[in-house]
């Protein structure tokens, strides 16, 4: 059962690592933030440079990471990689919910497989839908016949099926995955930004305190903490932001 919402709200906030610097410019945001954030997210730049490492070196300091390498390939490949995130100790990680519902199940199968051996608890596992940058005309330039909102609830779904925690999901897509999915599936939102933020590459954004009105669980923010003259104070505010807006579900 999730219990999200019982936790403090600065461990529902997520800070991306990506784009912090050299491994140790990297550390020290760990060491900046570890008190005022709940979790740090590896993505693709920063896991392809620094590796286990950066993730060896998030955890020695008590932080907890989010592996953010989005799998998508062949079912076995896709659960051997589940396997080495499960023995890299990671709180949770995400695959693509277009690998399909083999290759999820299979990714579910081999972590909690491995969780097991190792006595340790498995990480949450998320299914990303899609991606932030994309919208509708981007959907029907890839061939895709269904609008955005339909096709993150198709496979919202199917990743539910396929036994995931939740997704990865726009902040514009919480409310209608939370009615099909239920309370108890975990939705993670990227794309947040102040209501004054500059455009950038994601084109389906909302403010944090909104997010969390709508039903998120987890917020995953890097540059509005990065680029602030005060990145604590940025992340305590965004913190005060989600406690000020939390209805419940």
């Amino acid at each position: 059962m999730k219990n999200t919402q019982s936790e403090p709200f600065r461990d529902r906030l997520i800070f991306a690592l990506d784009g912090t610097g050299d491994l140790a410019e990297t550390i020290s945001w760990v060491k900046r933030l570890q008190d005022h954030v709940g979790m740090f997210k590896i993505g693709k730049e920063t896991f392809t440079r620094y590796g286990p490492e950066i993730v060896a070196g998030v955890q020695r300091l008590g932080g907890k990471v989010f592996l953010d390498l989005k799998f998508h390939d062949i079912p076995q490949t896709v659960a051997r990689a589940a396997f080495a995130s499960v023995e890299l100790g990671v709180a949770m990680f995400n695959v693509h919910a277009l690998g399909g519902k083999a290759m999820i199940r299979e990714a579910v199968t081999a972590a909690r497989k491995r969780a097991k051996e190792l006595e340790s608890r498995p990480p949450l596992i998320l299914a990303v839908t899609v991606l932030t940058s994309l919208n509708g005309n981007d959907l029907e330039v890839l061939g895709f016949r269904s609008s955005v909102e339909d096709t993150v609830l198709n496979l919202a779904r199917l990743a539910q099926d396929a036994g995931v925690s939740g997704v990865v999901a726009s902040p514009l897509d919480i409310v209608a995955i939370r009615e099909a999915c239920g309370p108890d599936f975990i939705i993670l939102t990227p794309g947040i930004r102040g209501k004054d933020a500059p455009e950038d590459d994601q084109k389906r954004t909302l403010a944090a305190g909104e997010a969390i009105r709508r039903g998120a669980d987890y917020l995953v923010v890097g540059r509005p903490i990065r680029l602030a003259a005060d990145p604590l104070s940025a992340a305590d505010r965004l913190v005060e932001e989600m406690s000020g807006y939390d209805h419940g579900h």
